[in-house]
């Protein structure tokens, strides 16, 4: 029997390429600002507000990117406040989930670990539209302010000489970033959210690429990695969220060793050429 003869594979596989687009235009501005690390630490801040979502019995998603929000927006905060040290804000936000605490009053365990493992097999029709309504919404501002955040991500002086106002497309970058991260959480777990907004970016920041073309090249990776993952996690019969990021591993290692390859064999051919 085909793979897309099942509904829940057909919404897997069509939530894993909208993801795919939409994590790495996000992953690559983070990338390039040296904010890596932000993603996991919105992914374990919206433990959080999944546990007190379980315990106040709200929606876990409602609760997760009401914290992500407010602690993306701690975290833009702090960095303005010491931008030489940006990455204290990173540090100083993730002590700040208390994940670990409240998860000892949700009585609902198994509900609780679908957030750290995710569960892209899973989704409701309702998730579903929510990917598809955040993915539309984020490839539509990346597009028309895409001139906006190539100055802010490289350089915020320029941009606001410019007259690009700065603290507004922070601001929305930043309320982006939190809702994408916190509902890719309920998809494909806390655990592996920050690999999979890092790894297509290392990827095609390896091919040397301008800035556009590492964005296209992202995007290209994220959804790759996301069929190859879920094809083998179907086949073998292993965990999809796990299985993507060591697709990306796979890929990453292979692209160097590629690169490696090729500048021994130039080298081989001007050492050649000299003779």
């Amino acid at each position: 029997m085909s793979i897309f003869e099942y509904a829940f594979m057909q919404r897997a596989f069509i939530v894993g390429i909208l993801l795919g687009m939409t994590i790495p235009c996000i992953g690559t501005i983070i990338v390039l600002k040296r904010l890596s690390m932000l993603g996991d630490t919105l992914s374990h801040t919206s433990l959080a507000g999944v546990a007190g979502g379980l315990v106040f019995h709200i929606n876990p998603v409602v609760g997760a990117t009401v914290t992500c929000i407010g602690a993306a927006l701690g975290i833009e905060a702090i960095r303005k406040k010491i931008p030489q040290y940006a990455e204290i804000a990173i540090a100083i936000m993730l002590s700040v989930g208390t994940a670990a605490v409240l998860s000892g009053f949700v009585s609902n365990a198994a509900n609780f670990n679908s957030f750290l493992f995710g569960s892209i097999v899973a989704i409701s029709d309702t998730e579903l539209y929510m990917v598809i309504t955040l993915s539309v919404i984020v490839l539509i501002l990346f597009i028309l302010f895409y001139k906006e955040l190539f100055y802010v991500t490289f350089d915020e002086s320029s941009a606001r000489l410019v007259g690009i106002r700065i603290n507004g497309i922070n601001f929305m970058f930043t309320i982006l970033t939190a809702i994408t991260v916190s509902v890719a959480t309920r998809i494909v777990g806390t655990l592996v959210i920050s690999s999979i907004m890092v790894l297509p970016v290392a990827c095609a920041l390896q091919l040397k690429k301008g800035f556009r073309k590492t964005v296209l090249y992202s995007m290209l990776f994220g959804v790759v990695f996301h069929i190859i993952g879920l094809f083998l996690a179907y086949y073998i019969g292993i965990k999809p969220g796990g299985t993507i990021i060591l697709v990306g591993v796979f890929w990453f290692v292979l692209i160097g060793f590629i690169k490696l390859l090729t500048k021994q064999v130039k080298w081989i051919h001007q050492k050649g050429d000299k003779k």
